[in-house]
């Protein structure tokens, strides 16, 4: 049977169409994990702040009331 040259033409522009389309998705997905790893460590970066702050609050309520919370 002999080959349709219409038929190898519309192949091949559907194969260059998805392989542009996978290319952009793997781009688009590259700049989505690097802002989630961005995020990450941002939301680390409160989770220190935030247990600095309570130790804090906890060392202030600590000597105001004047025991160690420890102590029992």
């Amino acid at each position: 049977m002999p080959e349709d040259p219409i038929a190898h033409s519309e192949l091949a522009a559907l194969t260059r169409r998805f392989e542009e389309v996978a290319e952009k998705h793997d781009r688009e997905f590259g700049i989505i994990k690097s802002d989630l790893t961005a995020v990450r460590l941002q939301i680390g970066n409160l989770d220190q702040k935030i247990d600095r702050n309570q130790a804090q609050i906890i060392e202030l309520l600590t000597q105001l009331v004047g025991q160690r919370p420890d102590a029992g």
